[in-house]
């Protein structure tokens, strides 16, 4: 079954440090999800039964992510929204099954491939201020070429199918063993 890495903002803006502070925040999320089964398979449970006090309790056990109020879920993915200043007001990151293809399905192994897989992209992006400016600027130039190239230059393996710009970020397609569906 699995899902799209999305990172995508309100308005047409993104920068840099945007990127830093969304991917430094994701960052234990994901290594926890790739490391500790039980962790995901709760965070699954929430997302398929729209539980979102089970998502609050299970983001409050991440310190970089216990502030974080705006989140949700589809029942077929989740949001987490960070608040910036304006122009921006939010910047998304979530993980989803493309909207149309099943309802209230989502695979617990399928979310911890994809979240071990964008680990290395997030902690580049946290931790290099070079890097997310580049991202940020193609990004903003739709310069597809530049983006697909940064993002698997840290993605790596073969379960990332497409990498796409959309307004402001970047949608990443996987495609893994562990579900029937991207």
């Amino acid at each position: 079954m699995m899902t799209t890495n999305r990172i995508k903002a309100a308005k047409r803006l993104v920068t840099g440090p945007v990127l830093q502070k969304v991917a430094g925040s994701m960052l234990p999320f994901y290594r926890k999800i790739a490391a500790n089964r039980s962790f995901a398979a709760e965070w699954t449970t929430a997302v398929v039964s729209a539980d979102l006090a089970l998502m609050g309790k299970l983001l409050q056990s991440i310190p970089a992510l216990s502030q974080v109020n705006n989140y949700g879920t589809n029942g077929i993915g989740y949001f987490l929204s960070f608040p910036f200043k304006a122009p921006v007001y939010f910047y998304t990151n979530g993980t989803t099954i493309p909207p149309g293809m099943v309802q209230f399905t989502f695979s617990t192994e399928a979310h911890r491939s994809i979240a071990a897989a964008v680990a290395p992209l997030y902690r580049k992006l946290a931790v290099n201020a070079g890097f997310a400016a580049k991202l940020a600027d193609a990004i903003r130039r739709k310069d597809q070429a530049s983006v697909n190239a940064l993002i698997r230059s840290q993605v790596k393996g073969s379960g990332l199918k497409s990498v796409t710009v959309e307004e402001s970020g970047v949608a990443l397609l996987f495609r893994t063993r562990f579900s029937k569906y991207p």
